[in-house]
């Protein structure tokens, strides 16, 4: 009987361990989605063979390499804006420290885009996250004619002036649609609007200087151009702005 009872408690009680052991519907590790996109500003297609890939880093430490909590590849990428989601484990994520979103674009294992600056982020949000990119210098240039931002251009044509002075102006635009330049007499600035081959000039600001009559006149002609400014396009490495007819009123070469 004592040896019925010893057999039923080790045969009958290790099933029941392992049953618990394998049964279904066991919970499983916690996953936490960060999702967003990537672009970048510059008018540059993306060839079908490039790669997207987005990252979440732990940077809480200057003096060491990034600790990744996870990571998307995209391949291939397709055109900007590329969608991303990121699945890690929310457990990893520790108070008082810093994660940032880092992401590059290669093509043929060549990088062409890299985040510059750090995307700092709450790995728990909600919130997608839009994670700008920005061309490594000597790439994606191949067939795309000129990069119209962050370069100065000289002014060669201007609607209204049938000749203009010898003292040529200057235009330079950033990425983010700010405008600056030497005109012909006076300094100015201004702000773009840029959608595509698309381009809204807001109202030019001036300095204050006295010049000469034509120099002045020159100025005036090249702001009301820029208040006449709805399209742009490369011709070779020269630069058009055309009206809203589609008639260049403004004309640029490279420095």
């Amino acid at each position: 009987m004592l040896d019925r009872i010893a057999e039923l408690l080790i045969f009958g009680f290790t099933p029941l361990v392992i049953g618990m052991l394998i049964a279904p519907g066991a919970p499983r590790a916690a996953e936490h989605v960060l999702h967003g996109e990537v672009l970048y500003r510059e008018r540059i297609a993306l060839p079908p063979n490039a790669v997207v890939s987005v990252q979440l880093a732990d940077v809480s430490l200057a003096d060491a390499p990034a600790a990744i909590l996870g990571e998307q590849k995209i391949d291939p990428a397709g055109q900007v804006p590329v969608k991303f989601e990121i699945r890690f484990d929310p457990s990893v994520v520790q108070p008082n420290m810093s994660y940032a979103l880092q992401a590059r674009i290669t093509v043929d294992d060549k990088l062409w885009f890299i985040t510059d600056t750090r995307h700092s982020v709450d790995p728990l949000t909600d919130e997608p996250q839009t994670v700008l990119v920005r061309k490594v210098d000597g790439q994606a240039q191949s067939g795309d004619g000129p990069a119209i931002y962050g370069k100065d251009w000289k002014v060669e044509r201007v609607d209204g002036i049938e000749s203009l002075p010898e003292r040529r102006a200057t235009f330079r635009i950033a990425e983010d649609g700010a405008i600056g330049g030497k005109g012909f007499c006076n300094g100015y600035f201004a702000s773009a609007k840029i959608e595509a081959e698309k381009i809204e000039i807001g109202q030019a600001g001036a300095t204050q200087m006295a010049c000469a009559p034509e120099l002045m006149a020159a100025d005036t002609a090249l702001f009301d151009a820029f208040a006449r400014a709805a399209s742009f396009r490369a011709e070779g490495k020269d630069l058009a702005i055309a009206d809203k007819e589609g008639r260049d009123i403004l004309r640029f070469s490279p420095m």
